[in-house]
């Protein structure tokens, strides 16, 4: 087998069936053992959480507020993939794929609830007096020093991996992206090139990288604090205005907004009954596009996020838990939907899918074009990539060095994040499909040494959830 054959295999079984079904059944677990929190409390979870977004917050050193913790997860986590990862889910899975993604969402908020309460209650303040954790302490500080091995797998391989879904392909997103929209409005990104690595490459993509990279070292120099400040301000506008963009479409063509549900219920478990006839999906295929999407759209059972919200300045872990289940659903529920409903409803008034097949953004670039027209729709589309892709690279430089300071101490991190920023340069010029597939594998294996702690420590979790609610009826 050649490395890129061997490379696929593994990703196929990193998100391969029995994984999904692993993370997926970790949420269900999980979801027993705190009695279904994230239905029987979700007005409370909003009410504490976006529901407290215009609270004044405050962090003391070396902390950021819960606010700009989940801002900070939130980055990572609304990426690209909320727009061509979902699209390429519903035209290789159908519509049906939705109504998987969707699920997996809903047990998904309580794997991330878990990850976060004990990514608060076992984190440590490390040389500088910044709190750190995620699955690697609470490994270490919940199973115990005999289980450190597994912390140290899960460092090793979320060190690796966001030099890749973090870095590379997140820029090489930003400058295919701008490049693409210079182009709609009438310019040529292909007049002025070079050969780098044995690739032409447009002298704009070189510059694109460089200011990415700037921008990122301004910022991750800056610290947690810097890098929440950022993001808390970045992710609101981003989200908002892809948010109103994706329902004016959708209001645009409420008429067939009906029709498109009954396809997404249809398609999700007769795929075939959905698109009225055969495309080559299978019901299969269209479960394990919909809750691999959704898995890997909000990281639920990953075990990144908690590395942000182990920053918080709140001291109750479950308080900040509940910032988890919001996160999910945000990412999911809210903006994966928009996104889905944006490209059926383009579907529905003309935009060609080949059913069965990969797609990327285009799709949905041409969905918001039957509203705005071509070059409006090309900027939306580029402009909320750029912004996703440039968030999500921010909160990776935040995850690879927490990871790379658990295995090699607080002094070596700058080492980390200079290579991080240089890397970022070379990412936004080389095609990088097997970087895709090396990133895509790494970043799913990191679940299992995070999933065996999640069920390892699900007692803990249950009993400080208990606990919370209790004092909760007793302030009543």
């Amino acid at each position: 087998m050649t490395f890129p054959e061997i490379v696929n295999f593994l990703n196929g079984i990193a998100w391969g069936p029995w994984m999904l079904i692993l993370l997926v059944g970790t949420g269900i677990y999980l979801s027993w053992r705190v009695n279904f929190l994230q239905f029987r409390k979700f007005g409370y979870t909003m009410k504490q959480t976006i529901g407290k977004i215009f609270q004044k917050q405050s962090a003391g050193d070396g902390e950021v507020t819960p606010f700009q913790a989940v801002s900070t997860a939130l980055a990572a986590t609304v990426g690209t993939g909320n727009i061509a990862g979902v699209t390429g889910a519903i035209a290789v899975g159908g519509p049906g794929a939705v109504f998987w993604m969707w699920i997996s969402a809903l047990f998904g908020m309580v794997t991330k609830y878990a990850e976060v309460v004990l990514a608060v209650r076992y984190r440590e303040r490390n040389e500088k007096g910044d709190y750190v954790g995620g699955p690697m302490y609470y490994i270490k500080n919940g199973l115990g020093s005999k289980w450190k091995w597994l912390a140290v797998l899960f460092s090793l391989l979320g060190a690796i991996a966001a030099f890749g879904i973090g870095n590379m392909t997140q820029v090489n997103t930003i400058a295919g992206s701008i490049n693409t929209a210079i182009d709609a409005f009438g310019g040529n990104t292909q007049a002025a090139t070079v050969t780098l690595f044995g690739q032409i490459v447009p002298v704009s993509s070189i510059v694109i990288g460089m200011l990415v990279a700037v921008t990122i070292a301004l910022v991750l120099f800056g610290g947690i604090k810097r890098i929440g400040s950022v993001t808390e301000k970045l992710v609101p506008f981003m989200a908002l205005i892809y948010i109103i963009c994706a329902l004016i479409v959708v209001f645009a063509n409420i008429s067939s907004v009906g029709k498109i549900f009954a396809m997404i219920f249809k398609g999700a478990f007769q795929a075939k009954a959905a698109l009225g006839g055969a495309f080559g999906i299978t019901l299969m295929t269209t479960i394990q596009k919909g809750v691999g999407r959704g898995v890997f759209s909000n990281e639920a059972g990953l075990g990144s996020a908690p590395m942000a919200h182990a920053a918080s300045s709140e001291t109750d872990p479950v308080k900040q838990g509940l910032y988890g289940i919001f996160e999910v659903f945000m990412d999911t529920i809210v903006i994966c939907t928009l996104t889905s409903l944006t490209l059926l409803c383009g579907v529905e008034s003309g935009v060609g899918i080949a059913w069965g097949q990969s797609a990327g953004a285009e799709l949905v670039s041409a969905s918001f074009a039957t509203v705005f027209g071509d070059k409006v729709g090309s900027f939306i589309i580029a402009l909320g990539i750029c912004l996703f892709a440039l968030s999500t690279t921010l909160s990776w430089a935040l995850y690879g060095s927490r990871c790379f300071e658990f295995l090699f101490g607080t002094k070596a991190v700058p080492f980390y994040q200079v290579a991080f920023i240089l890397v970022v340069v070379v990412g936004a010029t080389l095609k990088l499909e097997l970087v895709w597939n090396i990133a895509d594998t790494l970043n799913g294996f990191m679940a299992i040494p995070n999933l065996v702690a999640l069920l390892a420590l699900s007692g803990v979790v249950a009993k400080l959830t208990k606990n919370h609610f209790d004092k909760e009826k007793l302030r009543k």
